[in-house]
Formats: structure tokens, C-alpha cells, sequence
């Protein structure tokens, strides 16, 4: 019999951000709620329609929810992206492992969900209401067969295993109360695929492959100073990577940086950029998978599109869409917008991010034989492009943004080491003629970099190429422009891109994470071990349960800010904690 349902439990409202898990199995990745709720997951791939959107405001649920009054907890088993909810009564205990199975078949999404009884008797709560279009259309052609439904949802074939006892409403959603006996399990397996589906798994051997994958997949990086978070960030940038080696930049779309703000983005694509910040990280000690996928994608990507390279494309190598707007009510606070603006922008910085992971993969002996081709054009273009106007790392509006110039001058002088003496001296070349023009530009009163020639403030940005190679530590525009983040950008441990206008810090956005662990290296790069670790301690620690990390935190109110998780905080997270372990160059 189906249970009646109560309307609380029927709409699952969204909950603040550091309460959801992700799931992900490289080719799509799921939100889990804290009531059991998947909120999220976009099929057959990353950039798809979501068939679950109730983060953004759309219609549909798959719940596994306890009956009893509770208290939720949980969290990842080591080293995977399986997440277990633990939900607490006052007279039992229930967990819910779930995960995306793990090696992915890239059209079919298969979610499994197995509930554990750990002590007594329980009873859950299941609903499953699948809606494609981003919950526009609902669940069609619903029909049990030997004891597995099968239904569609637009042009996707859905097939749900363990639901026996479900039973239809006139809203198409599939519903049932279950009893899972103390000390036994239930498992039960979604398969969403716009394909026709093979033969239906066995449960058991579906966790069985998840685990061995995740175990393979992910190092355990015990030389770093956090071998448990470096471990999960490298996870979550494993499930954020395809087969086909294209790192997305967030699993969501949609989600505000700041309420009310116009400020929301879809994620869902691989940013060039943000992929060698993952490569770098997972070069830093050994030559990690992550560092070969970067490679791999980013000289793709070069090669076909030349001069037309652009900063963001799915992960399949086409470009993203152009923004719409979603007719959905949107995260509080935010809109829910669809594809990016970015594809109309260059962005200089780019190709010097390029150049400095092919020169991580120099040092390993990772390069293959169409990289150099790619690390030709990237030159090329820096030399016609590097006096443009561009859009820069932040995405603003095109200026000649000081950051640029030194990304390229880092990664100029980085790939020159690798080369034969007369090529090594034209890159080097290069990078001092950008060098000294930036320095005519672009040095402000106090010796410091500032953002362009026409905006006098500093970039937290600005120190990364230092840490790069771009200048050594003890140079005076280095030290110089790191005084100037510290005093001008950073507040208890917390640091901001850069100041928009007059208002205080926090005022016109949050802390930027990717750029408090910017400030760990930079002061790691002079040698100061104890500043270094403040940095790295208090922002690695700016999240919620999962251990997820966003682009943006609001230091007053504790939350989390913009789409989750954020690829290149994770990305800077991990290279920052094995850096911490060594000597910085000088």
C-alpha cells in the first residue's frame, strides 16, 4: 500500500548549500539532501537537462527519507565519492549509502541506494518522481514488470529495481513505505539512459565495481599535511572528470554568489583554466591521472580551434550554449540561468595556465607527441594577443588585466626550461618583454601590482604567478603586491578577489576560497610556515558535513556561496597541501 503523503515531505524545499553531498561518476553528478532528497542530477551528461531540480525550483523528487523524527549526519567512506547519510531516532539508527555507479557508461546514469538497518527495524519513506526539462515533463508509460518499473521521462528510458511494492498517484510519482528489518539492507537501483537499456545489474556487483573503481582512482596521498581532505578534494575532482578527460567546473548551475545580486552562472563545462589547476595539483609529487586528463583535454582543445580558442567548452569539446533563463522560481536568492556568456570572451590568462601544465607534464615525462604542436600555438597566440584587451581570470570586462600578462610571463619561463637552448631563450625572451611592459603599466604607487592600468587596487589573483615563476619570492613587486592583499583583501583568515568599490570587505561579495589558499602559497613561496598554514587550516575548513567547498563563503553567516562543488578550490586545496610538505624555490 502506498503511504499518504504529508506535503513537507512531498516538496522538499532547498536547504542551505553545506548541507548537500555530492555524488558523481565523471560523467554526471547528483545533490543529496540531508532528508534523503536527491535535489540535483542532470542525465544522460553533465551539460544535459536536469531530471531532478528541486534545488532550482523544479517539479520531481527521489527521496528515501526515514518515517521517525531524526537527526541527520553523515559522510564519505575514504577516498570515494560514496556518501553515507546516518540519520539518528530516538530509538534506532538508519544509513543510506548512496553513490553513482562507478565505472560510468556516458549514457546511462546509474544511481543505487542501499538502506541499512543498523540496529532495529526501520521505516523509510521512498518516492521517486523523475522529470525531464528541468521538471517539465513528467514520468510516462509507468509499468511493473517482475517486480521493476519502467517508465520515460522526455526522450530518456528510466528503469527502478527494488521498489516492488511502489504504487502509482495520479501525478505520475511512484511511491511506497518500506520496512528494512534491523541488521539487514535494501537496495534499490535507478538506471536513467536515452539509450535502450541492456540486461537489468545486480545490485551487488554494481557496489562491488563502485568501490574497486574509487579505490583505484584515488591516491592516497599520505606526504601531504591533510591526507583526508587532499584525498576527498582529489575525489571530488576525479568524479568531476570525464573518460573523456574534460573537468567540469561544478556539478550545479544556477546557484547565487550573492542574493539578489544578478550573479549566477551555469558551471556545468570544462573551463580551461580551472583543468590546469587541477593538472598542476596532481603534478605537484607524482604524476597523477588528474595531470594527464588536463593535458589531454586542453591540447584537444588547442589543436582544433586555434586562434578561436575559447576560455569554457562541454565536456564532449563543443562549446557551451548561450545564457537563457530558465521559467523556474531558482534557488532563493538566485536565477536560474543555462549556458554561459563565456563563450564570446578571450581570456589571455589562459594560455599561460596552458603552458605551466604542460611544463608540470614536461617534468614528469608525461608529454605526448601532439602536445608540442599545442604549446606552439599557445605561444603564438600570446605573441599576437598579449597587448589586446581581454577578459581575464575574473571574466570582467575586457581590459589589459595585469594577472594576464603574468600568468603567460610564469608560463613563458616555465616551458622554456624544456626546450632547447635557442627556443628556451625566445620564450624567455617573451616573457621579459611582458614582463617589463607589465611593470610600466601596471605597478602602483606602493611597488605593488595593481588590477590594470586604469583600476589603482590590488588582485589577490596577482600572487599566483610569483608562486608560478613569474619573479622570484624576494623580488620587490612580489613582496610588495603581497602586503598589499594582506592589508587591502583579507580579513580574519579570509580573502577577496579584489574591492568592486568603497564598501567594506564582505559587502559586495564573499571571501573567495580559491584565493585564501592562494595566499597559503604565497606565503609559503617566502618561507613563512606558520602564516602559510593559518591560511591553509582556516579555509579548508569553510564548509559543511561533505566537505564540500564552493566558489564563495559568507564569513558573517558561515555559508556557502555560488555553484557546488567549485573544481578549481578543491584543485588549489590539493596542490596547496602537498606544497606545504616541501621547500618553496629560490
Amino acid at each position: 500500500m502506498a503511504f499518504p503523503i504529508m506535503s513537507a515531505w512531498q516538496d522538499f524545499p532547498p536547504h542551505v548549500l553545506r548541507e548537500y553531498a555530492l555524488l558523481a561518476d565523471g560523467e554526471r553528478g547528483a545533490l543529496c539532501g540531508p532528508r534523503g532528497d536527491i535535489a540535483w542530477l542532470c542525465a544522460p551528461g553533465w551539460s544535459d537537462s536536469a531530471v531532478l531540480s528541486s534545488l532550482i525550483g523544479g517539479r520531481g523528487a527521489y527521496s528515501v527519507s526515514p518515517a521517525a523524527t531524526c537527526v541527520w549526519g553523515g559522510y564519505y567512506e575514504f577516498g570515494t565519492l560514496i556518501w553515507r547519510s546516518r540519520w539518528v531516532s530516538t530509538d534506532t539508527v538508519v544509513e543510506c549509502r548512496d553513490a553513482l555507479a562507478y565505472p560510468a557508461d556516458p549514457r546511462r546514469a546509474v544511481l543505487l541506494r542501499r538502506i541499512e538497518a543498523v540496529e532495529r527495524d526501520v521505516r523509510m519513506h521512498v518516492q521517486l518522481d523523475l522529470r525531464d526539462a528541468f521538471g517539465g515533463r513528467s514520468m510516462r508509460n509507468l509499468a511493473l514488470n517482475e517486480g521493476v518499473w519502467t517508465a520515460h521521462t522526455g526522450d530518456l528510458r528510466i528503469r527502478w529495481s527494488g521498489a516492488t511494492s511502489a504504487q502509482p498517484d495520479d501525478q505520475g510519482r511512484v511511491s511506497f513505505d518500506l520496512t528494512v528489518p534491523g541488521g539487514t539492507q535494501h537496495d534499490l537501483v535507478l538506471e536513467i539512459s536515452d539509450r535502450r537499456l541492456p540486461p537489468p545489474p545486480e545490485a551487488g556487483k554494481l557496489w562491488a565495481a563502485t568501490e574497486h573503481t574509487w579505490h583505484t582512482a584515488v591516491p592516497r596521498l599520505e606526504g601531504t599535511v591533510a591526507p583526508r581532505d587532499a584525498g576527498h578534494a582529489y575525489a571530488v575532482l576525479r568524479g568531476l572528470t570525464t573518460a573523456g578527460g574534460g573537468m567540469v567546473a561544478a556539478a550545479t548551475m544556477g546557484l547565487p554568489e550573492r542574493a539578489e545580486a544578478g550573479r549566477n552562472y551555469d558551471y556545468r563545462y570544462v573551463w580551461l583554466r580551472d583543468q590546469c589547476y587541477a593538472g598542476i595539483a596532481a603534478s605537484v609529487a607524482d604524476a597523477h591521472p588528474l595531470l594527464d586528463d588536463a593535458v589531454a583535454f586542453t591540447t584537444a582543445r588547442v589543436l582544433e580551434h586555434g586562434d578561436k580558442l575559447l576560455p569554457a567548452y562541454r565536456s564532449d569539446g563543443t562549446p557551451p550554449p548561450d545564457e537563457t533563463t530558465l521559467h523556474l522560481p531558482g534557488y532563493p536568492g538566485g536565477n536560474p540561468v543555462s549556458g554561459n556568456h563565456v563563450n564570446g570572451q578571450f581570456q589571455l590568462d589562459t594560455l599561460g595556465e596552458m603552458l605551466q601544465l604542460y611544463a608540470a607534464a614536461a617534468r614528469h615525462d608525461h608529454l605526448t607527441a601532439d602536445v608540442e604542436p599545442a604549446i606552439d600555438l599557445c605561444v603564438d597566440l600570446i605573441t599576437r594577443r598579449w597587448d589586446q584587451p581581454e577578459a581575464g581570470v575574473w571574466e570582467l570586462q575586457d581590459d589589459w588585466w595585469s594577472h594576464s600578462r603574468l600568468a603567460c610571463v610564469a608560463g613563458l619561463r616555465a616551458i622554456a626550461r624544456h626546450h632547447t637552448a635557442h627556443r628556451g631563450a625566445e620564450l624567455s625572451g617573451l616573457a621579459d618583454k611582458l614582463l617589463a611592459e607589465t611593470t610600466r603599466r601596471c605597478t602602483g604607487p606602493r611597488g605593488a601590482w595593481q588590477r590594470s592600468p586604469n583600476l589603482p587596487g590590488t588582485d589577490a589573483a596577482l600572487l599566483l604567478p610569483s608562486v608560478r615563476g613569474a619573479l622570484p619570492a624576494d623580488d620587490p613587486r612580489t613582496t610588495a603586491t603581497l602586503a598589499a592583499v594582506r592589508s587591502d583583501l583579507c580579513d580574519d583568515g579570509y580573502a577577496y578577489r579584489f574591492a568592486p568599490d568603497d564598501r567594506p570587505l564582505g559587502a559586495a561579495e564573499g571571501a573567495f576560497l580559491l584565493c585564501g589558499f592562494v595566499m597559503s602559497l604565497a606565503e609559503w613561496h617566502q618561507g613563512h610556515d606558520v602564516e602559510a598554514f593559518r591560511w591553509f587550516e582556516r579555509n579548508r575548513a569553510a564548509c559543511g558535513p561533505p566537505g564540500l567547498l564552493a566558489e564563495e563563503y559568507d564569513v558573517r553567516q558561515r555559508q556557502l556561496r555560488g555553484n557546488l562543488p567549485q573544481a578549481f578550490v578543491h584543485a588549489l586545496l590539493l596542490e596547496t597541501a602537498h606544497r606545504l610538505t616541501t621547500t618553496p624555490p629560490h
